[in-house]
């Protein structure tokens, strides 16, 4: 007996929202969250179930989906649980680029789509290939929040996007994403500090703080989904960030 490909699918993750798209899933996505903001037209359009740590159960229950595709990273533990009492839940676990091309097999065989599937992970082993890494490597701290600063370890998609880059992660001894203060960063010395926009929106203004401080560092504000966005992000980014390694340099 073959399991039918999924009719009616329910994203609670951006960048699996993009995939799904990407896959050509247009009439099989019913539901996304309030923060997949790609492709414009799906988050204009469709049925929005609340934020990836917020999904509205109830809502997702009347939508009638067949599958949910999740994160075990971006969403609740508890809530994904209680949508799994009665909906296929596939959980991602994405912490390279090489589970990342797992991930893109793996749905494309759920959703009907393993030719596109095939097509997109072809495409995106080119884009790591085409990653100009900076050599030799720069040690680098990456900020993803403020108030307290936060930082990545070394089991995250963002650090190892960062190993493609050539950058060398000073919390990579650390794990998922440890507070860190400007103490600390001093007593680091990284040459580069990277700011993301995502999920806290840096500005020029915080880099204006922490350069007082840090004076001898470089300081850049990066687009956070170039690094932290898995799925087919990086077949659309790596110019971007090609762009931004020959900058450095």
């Amino acid at each position: 007996y073959k399991v039918p490909d999924a009719q009616r699918i329910i994203s609670t993750v951006p960048s699996q929202t993009e995939l799904l798209y990407d896959l050509g899933l247009d009439e099989a996505v019913i539901g996304i969250t309030k923060f997949c903001v790609h492709p414009q037209s799906w988050f204009k359009n469709k049925t929005r179930i609340g934020g990836t740590k917020t999904l509205d159960i109830e809502k997702i229950k009347s939508l009638n989906p067949d599958l949910i595709i999740a994160n075990k990273e971006e969403n609740v533990k508890e809530q994904i649980e209680a949508l799994s009492e009665y909906c296929e839940v596939f959980v991602s676990n994405i912490k390279t680029p090489e589970d990342n091309l797992q991930l893109i097999k793996d749905i494309g065989n759920k959703t009907g789509s393993r030719l596109s599937a095939l097509r997109l992970a072809s495409e995106l082993n080119e884009a790591i290939s085409l990653l100009n890494p900076f050599s030799p490597p720069l040690s680098t701290a990456y900020l993803i929040w403020r108030d307290p600063y936060m930082t990545v370890g070394h089991d995250t998609y963002i650090h190892a996007m960062m190993q493609k880059c050539g950058l060398r992660n000073c919390f990579g001894n650390q794990s998922r994403y440890p507070e860190t203060t400007i103490e600390n960063l001093i007593e680091l010395n990284p040459e580069l500090i990277l700011l993301s926009s995502e999920p806290y929106p840096f500005k020029v203004k915080h880099i204006e703080e922490l350069q007082l401080h840090l004076p001898d560092s470089r300081f850049y504000l990066v687009d956070g989904e170039a690094f932290s966005w898995y799925g087919t992000r990086l077949i659309k980014t790596v110019d971007y960030l090609n762009r931004f390694l020959n900058d450095l340099s």
